[in-house]
């Protein structure tokens, strides 16, 4: 396998200038691009031979792995040619043909100045060479790396640590919104496609270190921390791969992370990883609970378990990701299965969680975040800015008393709907609930003074206010009905159903 070399990324770069997403799609076709989100690359080919634009030119080479003439890819790339790409190490030519060495592909985001286009490389998948991958196969953008950008925090700050950066998407993202980014891998392979990727497409230079987690940056500090680690259990006898497997045994990569990594924090800098945490019969976060007991730094602390798989069912998705499936082999298969199902049963691991973690190193004083919740349905985008805003609620709710809580004048967010059910002949509806659009979707059963101190909470009159108003319309003592609706407020305030009124 080769990798990307720098040699005349400007020329590419511009080169690719009209090669976007929009591009593809247009190029493909509905049917097609669906198909490929399925990991099917024919219906892709066919569209994309029946164009001769240099747009199908680049979908054929880069992103389906069809050989298409030189002179054709003379005319795609312009500022480089075939012989230049051939250089770069992108392609190989061979018989007046041009088939592609890696895997490039446009990508689009919204960062705060706008929308942000990128082309990046990585290793061909299986997809398209329809063999096994290589160890040391460097990924490229997946659904997990998208889950990630898309719930990392975008507010400006000094120094980012990408650990364990891969091709570099994540540092990509940084570089908006950063004003230094430290990129790590233990894969020498990886830091060269990432390098090859800024080099491609922004100004400035990333700070790129070889090794291990935490070690290449012992002693520094970060404002932002992101991280897709190799959090893949992988017991001997399964398929090992460098970006999804970290030879430490079950879920020891990421408890070592989640327990470690307030030490490179700088006061109120935050981690936001993916992972996946062994359940061993007890409660889900009980393995977490403890890792966090662990950290020299107290952390405030977000754990979101998105979803949750028994032994059998985790090993079934990592055989086949990896490409271990009874078709292609029924005894590799079997064996590779054993191997989990066995490693799972000695070591008592009934289920495996995976989710999102956000940890955050207080400014000052004790932490006041702790917070181990399970959500299977869709997250609502985008989502980091969801949690810019739901950690300041937070920050906020903490900082009040009961009293400040009260003596401040409330909002309903504009997402927040309210819905009332009960039987068709019934005078008044028997549930009242709360609905968040945004963030995570939550919904609130609310009782009868819950829902009148919401219904008034339009910003004109303070907390108090409406509480002792309601206190003499229901007929019950302003103590109990404070005592009531204060640890409500904060809760409401917290999941941002409630917002600060304007001055």
């Amino acid at each position: 396998m080769t990798t990307p070399q720098l040699d005349r990324a400007d020329a590419l770069r511009a080169s690719l200038a009209t090669w976007t997403v929009d591009a593809v799609e247009a190029v493909c076709g509905e049917r097609a691009t669906r198909a490929l989100a399925r990991e099917q690359v024919l219906p892709a080919r066919l569209a994309a031979r029946a164009s001769s634009t240099p747009e199908a030119t680049l979908t054929r080479v880069f992103l389906l792995g069809d050989a298409v003439p030189v002179a054709r890819l003379d005319d795609a790339l312009p500022g480089v040619g075939a012989d230049g790409a051939a250089a770069m190490g992108l392609v190989e030519l061979s018989a007046g043909e041009a088939r592609a060495r890696v895997d490039l592909r446009p990508y689009e985001t919204t960062t705060a100045d706008g929308e942000a286009r990128w082309w990046v490389a990585s290793d061909l998948g299986e997809d398209v060479t329809g063999e096994r991958l290589e160890a040391d196969h460097v990924l490229g953008i997946g659904g997990a790396s998208l889950t990630l950008a898309g719930m990392t925090m975008r507010s400006p700050v000094g120094r980012v640590l990408d650990l364990g950066t891969g091709c570099g998407i994540q540092a990509l993202h940084a570089s908006q919104h950063a004003r230094a980014v430290v990129a790590t891998d233990i894969s020498r392979r990886a830091l060269a496609f990432a390098e090859f990727n800024r080099a491609l497409n922004i100004a400035g230079a990333w700070d790129l270190r070889e090794g291990s987690m935490l070690e290449p940056v012992a002693g520094e500090r970060f404002d932002l921390v992101v991280s897709n680690p190799p959090f893949v259990i992988t017991p001997p006898g399964t398929p090992e791969f460098e970006y999804r497997a970290s030879g430490v045994q079950g879920d020891g990569i990421v408890s070592g992370l989640i327990s470690s990594v307030g030490s490179v924090l700088a006061p109120g800098g935050v981690a936001q990883m993916l992972g996946n945490w062994e359940i061993h019969g007890g409660g889900w976060g009980d393995g977490l609970e403890a890792w966090l007991a662990a950290s020299p730094v107290p952390l405030d602390a977000w754990v979101i378990e998105r979803d949750q798989l028994d032994a059998a069912e985790y090993a079934e998705t990592w055989l086949r990701d990896a490409g271990v499936t009874p078709e292609r082999g029924r005894a590799a298969f079997e064996d590779a299965y054993e191997a989990y199902l066995s490693d799972f049963d000695a070591r008592g691991v009934t289920a495996v969680g995976f989710g999102m973690v956000l940890l955050r190193r207080p400014l000052s004083g004790a932490p006041t975040l702790r917070r181990l919740e399970q959500h299977e349905g869709a997250l609502q985008e985008p989502f980091g800015a969801y949690l810019v805003d739901a950690l300041a609620a937070h920050d906020l709710v903490a900082s009040l008393s009961d009293q400040a809580l009260l003596d401040a004048r409330w909002t309903v967010a504009a997402d927040v709907t309210r819905e009332s059910y009960g039987p068709v002949l019934q005078a008044d509806p028997s549930h009242l609930l709360l609905r968040q659009g945004a963030g995570l979707g939550r919904s609130i059963s609310m009782d009868t003074a819950l829902a009148g101190f919401v219904g008034a909470c339009d910003g004109e009159l303070a907390a108090g206010q409406i509480a002792h108003a309601l206190a003499a319309l229901l007929d019950v003592p302003s103590g109990v009905m404070i005592e009531g609706l204060v640890p409500a407020i904060r809760e409401l305030v917290a999941d941002g159903f409630l917002t600060p009124a304007a001055d």
